[in-house]
């Protein structure tokens, strides 16, 4: 058990744990409807199908190395003298139960939900699978910062509003027909930017640590191209940009009034982005990405109960 939540990395589950628990009360607050089922079925086919791709992700990783020190000391596969057919087994056997329980959701609603959901998939598994997969191309940020903060806080909230009327797919003879609710829409998109850009930071942080060494394995990630002063930097930017989407969301009506608490956190973030800006290393200043997206997503969810007390 030990050697397979190192393999799937369960402590970066958090990254996909938030956007969940965030839509899930995004529907509570704002639209005043939450289906129970459907969100204990999602949660399970969510966290298995982040297991796999992570899963997937080392399994790249170790067979594309051509470092050998990583392959024999870094990897988890090298280091537990794992089997690669038995971990690609694994990988397949978490895949097909995911896609399972999405199959059974889509007949309780509706077939948008499999193009969303085949898509978010198409994207976690390409991520690393394949010849030129995702994250060895200076796009890793954008696709986990919105697969995750946008694909699963939308699937989240979707599968609690589906009824609602507020986004509809029909199949009419030769015709569909998508028909959405415009303002409904943008505030779910808006909402989503803050969790987008706090996972695409632990990507950031991830890639800026690892510059040297996925240089030598022949990866090169967003900071190779822009350079690690700019990466710094647009850590920053991010991290703050986020801030600013709360502001604006609660005075264009995306949000209650009681999600400026989460402004409390500010200090201890800025105290973060500097540390992380003065030293930018795996062991000891990485882990400050995934307390900023605790802290801060953490103040959402908080915040966020309080506007449901509060209505």
């Amino acid at each position: 058990m030990k050697v397979f939540l190192e393999l799937v990395e369960i402590r970066t589950k958090l990254a996909s744990l938030f956007p969940f628990l965030i839509g899930l009360l995004f529907s509570a607050v704002t639209f005043k409807q939450v289906h129970a089922e459907n969100m204990m079925l999602f949660f399970l086919a969510m966290l298995v199908f982040d297991m796999a791709t992570t899963a997937i992700n080392n399994l790249m990783d170790f067979k594309k190395a051509k470092n050998d020190d990583y392959q024999e000391n870094t990897n988890i596969i090298g280091i537990a003298k794992l089997s690669e057919k038995k971990v690609s087994l694994l990988i397949l056997s978490m895949i097909t139960f995911s896609s399972l329980i999405g199959i059974y959701l889509t007949l309780q609603t509706s077939l948008l939900l499999l193009a969303m959901g085949g898509l978010c998939f198409l994207i976690g598994i390409f991520y690393t699978f394949g010849p030129v997969p995702l994250s060895r191309m200076p796009l890793g940020e954008i696709f986990s910062g919105v697969t995750m903060g946008f694909g699963i806080f939308f699937i989240t909230i979707y599968l609690n509003i589906f009824d609602l009327g507020i986004l509809t797919f029909a199949i009419t003879g030769n015709c569909f027909v998508l028909q959405g609710a415009i303002k409904e829409l943008f505030a779910i998109c808006w909402a989503s930017v803050p969790m987008i850009f706090t996972i695409a930071n632990i990507m950031l942080a991830n890639n800026l640590c690892d510059l040297e060494q996925d240089i030598s394995n022949h990866r090169y990630t967003l900071p190779y191209y822009i350079g690690k002063e700019n990466g710094v930097t647009l850590f920053a930017t991010l991290m703050y940009g986020c801030y600013a989407f709360i502001l604006v969301g609660v005075g264009i009506g995306v949000y209650h009034w009681a999600m400026l608490a989460v402004f409390l956190t500010l200090p201890i973030i800025r105290k973060n982005v500097q540390t992380f800006s003065k030293n930018q290393e795996k062991r000891t200043t990485f882990a400050l990405s995934i307390k900023n997206l605790v802290i801060f997503n953490g103040a959402q969810v908080l915040a966020l109960l309080l506007s449901l007390i509060i209505k």
